[in-house]
């Protein structure tokens, strides 16, 4: 195997550039052998449904050699990681034909930073179910077994990494869609808290104020480097947070000392953990409390009705989005133009009030004020990312409404709070399930507090390591 084909395979984002830094891989090699990987693999995993090469081509030529991250092949998510000239659909058919004039500023970040964009990956119908099954584009699987879900809404993402198209992508969380598709791809997948990273030009203040961008990536060092490149606001945005006294990545070296971590002894919502789960979680409370840390059985707290509260918000921001289209497109709501559980989802919106509006995001900031609360005994909460293994591929049938509502919330019962919240939250990697799936442990801390969440996640990583090798080729379908 070539040098290029090994780093494509087992390397983070920051070692391929720092081979491209020295001289030793061309930028544009790396690309080709990145786009040779999509048109190889992709059919497969279907993770990438719109690609832009000759663009990538031309930014891998015109690389500076001396960016933080030249060269490293990169792809975004079919949502707000806006590509100028490329379609941003959401995984919707309502969206096609939707092409962005400019980039957005994350994307200008992105660039910036020398990241090479080749695509866009797979997601949800407008992100609104943690497996990445559109009608719009299928499903896309995973890589680890091709008849499981890879999770969502980043799941498009989590499946390209995870299958080694690309060694680090863009995803965004607005109720664990960041951590739970970096669970079942075996990844790290950190969600800053609100505000850390702008979602300009989209508004973010009452139509996406649980949600915030970041990336899906092999290692914890890759996640806070690329947080020092892209975290901050620009002028006019609704949500500002004060600034690191030092770097993320230099967080990673930090002595923390013994730490006060809260562990969750039940789920959050719904029934109990999954056995497997419930061991990942041991695997990672039997490491911290071998480093010295204070770990106690503490579940946090938790509103009766959290999800409602999320599900009602998130409801009201999809019908305005949906109006809007159709606004553009200049007629009515077709038949086709949206899966049965969007629909479900736009009808039920159109019987809420702007009081119902008032008391959902009264009800958010006192569950940001309990969680202060949490805060103030412990440094970290630990929990399972999820309460239950990978599901298969067709479990979340957007297709059957009466069957999806009781379990639609299920794969974000433990994630959602800290969307909620506004608190920093990630999902570190924990073994396997009898399939041989990953499994995630998620570590959140207070506000604003994203170093202490890197440096316990490196120090998790230090004990427990977890393989950064592609799932290539990928594993056959085979039942739990």
């Amino acid at each position: 195997m070539t040098e290029i084909g090994i780093l494509l395979d087992s390397a983070d984002a920051t070692e391929v550039a720092a081979t491209v830094r020295s001289g030793a891989v061309d930028p544009v090699e790396l690309a080709e052998a990145a786009i040779g990987r999509i048109e190889e693999r992709n059919p497969e995993i279907n993770a990438v449904i719109a690609t832009c090469y000759d663009a990538a081509l031309d930014s891998a030529r015109n690389v500076d050699r001396d960016a933080p991250l030249a060269g490293v092949p990169f792809v975004v998510k079919d949502c707000r990681a806006q590509l100028a000239g490329v379609p941003e659909t959401w995984g919707s058919r309502l969206m096609a034909g939707a092409v962005p004039d400019e980039d957005s500023e994350l994307t200008k970040r992105y660039r910036a930073a020398g990241f090479v964009i080749l695509g866009v990956t797979n997601m949800p119908e407008m992100g609104k179910m943690a497996t990445t099954e559109p009608a719009a584009y299928g499903p896309t699987r995973n890589p680890y077994n091709l008849g499981k879900s890879p999770g969502g809404s980043s799941g498009g993402t989590g499946a390209a990494v995870a299958s080694g198209m690309v060694p680090i992508g863009h995803g965004n969380d607005g109720g664990g869609s960041i951590r739970v598709p970096s669970a079942a791809c075996g990844l790290f997948g950190l969600k800053p808290s609100r505000g850390r990273v702008t979602g300009h030009p989209a508004p973010t203040m009452m139509s996406y104020p649980m949600g915030i961008d970041h990336v899906l990536t092999r290692s914890v060092r890759d996640s806070a480097h690329v947080l020092d490149l892209t975290a901050g606001p620009v002028p006019g945005d609704p949500y500002e947070i004060s600034s690191p006294a030092a770097s993320w990545l230099s967080s990673l070296e930090t002595k923390t000392g013994p730490l006060r971590v809260g562990v969750a002894g039940s789920s959050m919502e719904g029934p109990a953990y999954h056995p497997m789960c419930a061991e990942a979680l041991e695997r990672a409370v039997g490491c911290l409390e071998g480093m010295g840390h204070h770990l106690e059985v503490a579940d946090f707290p938790v509103e009766p009705g959290l999800l409602a509260t999320l599900g009602g918000l998130m409801v009201a921001a999809t019908k305005v989005m949906i109006d809007d289209r159709l606004a553009e497109l200049g007629r009515g709501l077709e038949d086709d133009d949206l899966e049965p559980f969007t629909r479900y989802m736009y009808d039920l919106a159109a019987g809420f009030s702007g009081a119902d509006i008032i008391r959902g995001l009264q009800a958010a900031e006192l569950i940001g004020r309990k969680a202060s609360t949490y805060f103030s005994r412990f440094d970290i909460f630990l929990s399972p990312t999820t309460r239950t293994v990978v599901p298969e591929l067709g479990v979340y049938d957007t297709s059957d409404v009466e069957a999806l509502l009781p379990i639609a919330a299920t794969p974000a019962s433990e994630t959602a709070v800290f969307n909620i919240g506004g608190q920093p939250a990630a999902s570190v990697p924990m073994g396997y399930d009898e399939a041989g799936v990953p499994l995630g442990v998620q570590v959140a801390a207070p506000f604003g507090r994203e170093d202490l969440v890197l440096a316990v996640s490196r120090q998790l990583e230090q004990a427990a390591p977890w393989s950064t090798a592609a799932v290539w080729p990928a594993r056959p379908a085979a039942s739990s």
